[in-house]
This record gives structure tokens, sequence and C-alpha cells, in this order.
């Protein structure tokens, strides 16, 4: 329908919010007869398009991209699924879920992000070129599909994030209108009155009050409403209707966790949800999505924390801001909370303790490679590694002096010990593609913390956010009425 009626086809809507359905399935499940049950719900992507070229692993914790779809397929089509027969995203979180099962967090990727989109695979099974400076959301477009293409998408947040993503989730909208239905409505707070012209600012006049200013229940169409409508909120802005939509999934997560884990709650909320999930190869089956759902069920409320990718606007379009943004991801991958701990398996070791995994290191033989133009940043690694009892074999420049995150690669053999050197470089990743040996290339993320004074830390230190980001942190138990818009 309209904003402004109840008879006519509404236009196509942004789907903002969808992806807190998906995740919500992640972090509430764990009955493996329920699963069982909706294994012939589970649909998989073609896992061909994904890069050859991914990041190796971070330090701990895994990760979990889900995307929003408006496809226009089914139900979708009444609920107000977009125009044409292209399926588009306008919205996506990363999921890292720590390594101790009891921390994580959801980082928001606004729409209009300007990144690079690497190659992508065609239904025709040729490649793209890649598109620099591009909009986020136009990934998933590659190809045109109505199905959109999550694997472009997942391969452009590995680009952006250096983070290798685990698992990825579709989901769309007749998911989100039904799981709402089933867990019998979600209380939100809206942080003004809220009108029809406000949903679609295209209607003639205000229309009718959709939300009244304060707290209230939805589900159905009117959380959809909810979860879309951005006009008139602040300054109308996506960046506000993320705010939205982390409150949103606050208080469903919250809401569903009130009620029980029983099967007279799990079983009619995940039936609609997997019915209109798509997931990677690796989720695609009962088994595999109870196994990652029991590793989440020990995660507090508090202890589930959202944020927002660093940004500022650049025109009609959002730009990310460094080094905040590789500080969150340097974060991620040396599986710190947002507030800075360790949060890894094993984690209570003083912040600058090596674990047992890095003493593992000791007898290692590692070649440096310094990958930036940061003069002296190789011996700075070389000693410090050799404290560690590391042998360091040699000492060289890349060609190419612009390497933003430092890389441990290892050849046949050597997977133990490029994981333990690993550990002393926080926020690297680790790949397998060296023909012996094990390599380290520095990148700029080392260089911060190497080059940093001992009496005034580095503000892009892995583990450290500035101000800015860290007080737009959201907590899962937060008011539900706190810091709802933005401008």
């Amino acid at each position: 329908m309209t904003g402004g009626g109840h008879g006519r086809p509404r236009r196509r809507t942004r789907t903002a919010g969808l992806v807190l359905l998906a995740l919500l399935v992640l972090l509430v499940g764990g009955v493996g007869w329920l699963w069982l049950r909706l294994d012939g719900n589970i649909s998989t992507f073609d896992a061909d398009g994904l890069s050859k070229n991914r990041p190796g692993a971070g330090a701990a914790g895994s990760n979990v991209l889900v995307i929003g779809s408006d496809s226009r397929a089914g139900d979708n089509r009444r609920l107000g699924g977009g125009e044409g027969d292209v399926g588009r995203s306008d919205t996506a979180f990363l999921l890292h879920v720590h390594g101790d099962g009891r921390h994580a967090v959801a980082v928001s990727i606004p729409r209009d992000t300007l990144v690079d989109i690497p190659p992508c695979r065609l239904p025709d099974g040729s490649w793209t070129a890649e598109r620099p400076h591009a909009m986020f959301n136009s990934a998933f477009t590659v190809g045109e599909s109505p199905k959109g293409n999550p694997a472009c998408t997942q391969n452009t947040v590995e680009r952006l994030t250096g983070l290798r993503v685990d698992h990825t989730v579709v989901v769309d909208f007749a998911g989100f209108s039904a799981m709402t239905e089933a867990v019998g409505g979600v209380e939100v707070c809206s942080p003004t009155d809220v009108y029809e012209g406000d949903l679609n600012p295209n209607r003639d006049g205000r229309g009718q009050l959709l939300f009244r200013k304060g707290l209230q229940k939805v589900s159905g169409q009117r959380a959809l409403d909810y979860v879309r409508v951005r006009h008139g909120i602040g300054d109308g802005s996506d960046i506000g209707r993320i705010q939205r939509q982390q409150a949103f999934l606050s208080a469903m997560v919250k809401k569903v966790r009130d009620r029980g884990l029983g099967p007279t709650t799990l079983l009619p909320l995940a039936d609609a949800a997997t019915k209109s999930l798509t997931v990677d190869p690796g989720l695609g089956s009962a088994d595999r999505m109870l196994s990652f759902a029991m590793s989440l069920r020990d995660i507090d409320l508090h202890e589930l924390k959202f944020v927002t990718l660093p940004w500022r606007y650049d025109g009609n379009r959002v730009a990310v801001v460094q080094p905040d943004a590789d500080n969150l991801w340097a974060m991620l991958r040396a599986d710190r909370t947002v507030d800075g701990k360790e949060a890894g398996k094993g984690a209570g070791k003083g912040a600058g303790a090596p674990s047992a995994a890095a003493a593992a290191a000791r007898g290692a033989q590692v070649a440096l490679v310094n990958g930036t133009d940061v003069d002296g940043l190789a011996a700075r690694a070389a000693a410090m590694l050799k404290g560690h009892g590391v042998t360091v074999t040699g000492t060289s420049t890349a060609s190419a002096q612009d390497e933003q995150i430092t890389v441990v690669d290892f050849g046949p053999g050597e997977a133990a010990h490029a994981r333990a050197v690993a550990e002393l470089f926080p926020g690297a990743y680790v790949r397998g593609t060296a023909d012996r040996g094990v390599t380290v290339t520095l990148g700029r993320d080392y260089a911060a913390t190497a080059t940093a004074s001992p009496s005034t830390p580095a503000s892009s230190s892995p583990g450290t956010l500035s101000s800015g980001v860290g007080n737009g942190t959201r907590s899962a138990d937060d008011d539900p009425c706190a810091n709802l818009s933005y401008g």
C-alpha cells in the first residue's frame, strides 16, 4: 500500500532493519529438535561467487554478515518489496561473536557508504571489474538478480574490514512481519509523533498518525513501518534509522528471552524466520545452524553491543572515517570487545600478557616484511619477536608500502607457529598461501602501536575506539527511548 491508503500497492520500501530478524534467530536459538524440524525451510546461495583471495581467520571468535533484501517474490510484494525485478539491499550488519561465547557486537554498515567493490561473479559465470568508490548497497545488485548477490556483498565486506566472514544470512520482508507477530509484538519507542507522510514523503499531505511519541507495541506491517521510517525524525537520515533498528532488535531479543526459550516461543518464531532466510552453504543444514546457535546462548543482553561503522557525510553519501574504522576492525580481528577488553577463549589475562598460544611462538622462524613507509618498523618487530624467543630469519621492505593490515603467511606444516606468532600482532590475520616458513608483512595497524609514545597511547591502537565511536555504542539492555535519532 502507499503511505496514504489501504487499498493500493505499497511503493518500493527500504529494507532498513529487516536484517534484525536473522540476527534474532541466531541469538535466541539452541534447541536441537526445533532446528531439525526447520531443516526443510532453509535455502542456500551459490558460494562460487566468493572471492578466492579472502582474509585469514582472526585471533578468535566468528563473524556473521546479515543482509536485508527487498525482494518482491511471494508474500514480499504485498508487504512492500522493491520495484522491478532486481533484489536490493539497503542495510547490513556484521555480527562478531567473541571467542568466549559471552560477548557479541553488531556493526551497522550504512547503505550509502562509499567503498571499493571487488570483482564479483555474474549469473553467467563471468566476473566484473573492481568498482572503486561505489555505494555499499550496490554490491547486492551486481548481476541484477531478483535474489540479489550475497556473495558480492560478502566479498565487499571482507575487503572493507579485513575480517573473514564465516557465514552470511539474507532475510526478507515476509520473515520480519511473521516473526514480530509470532512473539506477540515488540515494544518500541518513537522520539516524536510520526505520520504517513514521514514514511512516504511523496504522498500528498501529512496523512494519518502512524506512531505516537513514546513507548508502544508494534508487530507485522506496523513493525515494518517502524524500522523503515526516517523522514520527519532528526535529520531524516539513514543514520538515525539505523539507531532505531538497533533499539528494535534489542527489544525483540529481550522479548523472546523474557518469554523463555521453550518450543511454544521458538517454534513459530523460527519457522517464520527460516522460511524467509537464504544462507551460505556453511549454515545450510539444521545441525550446522544448531551448532552455531548453541555457541550464542550465553550472551547476556548487556554484552550484546551495537555500533555503527565510523562515518561522516560526503555530500549525499557517507564516507568511512579513518583511522577509527581500521581501529574497530583491528579490535575485532584481535577479538577485543568495543571497550577494549580481551574476550577470546582463555580471556582473563592482563591486556599485555601473551597467551599460552603466543608462548608457543617460541622457536618459530619468521621473516619480516615492512609493508608501510614507516622507517625501522621491521627492526622494532624483530626486537619484539626475539624477546619472545622467536628467530627472525631476515627483514625486508615491500615494493608497495601501503599495507593497512598485518598479515601472517605460512607454508606447509607451519600453521601452529603462524597462529602463535599472530597473537603477538593484535588484529593480524593469518593465511596459508606461503611456499614455506612463516612471513609477517607489517601493516599500518602495527605501525600505530609500535610507534606510540609510552606515555600517550596511540588512538589507533587495537582495542581503543575514539570517544565519538565509543559514545555511540548501544547495549541490548539500554533504555529503549535513548539515542533514537541523529541530528
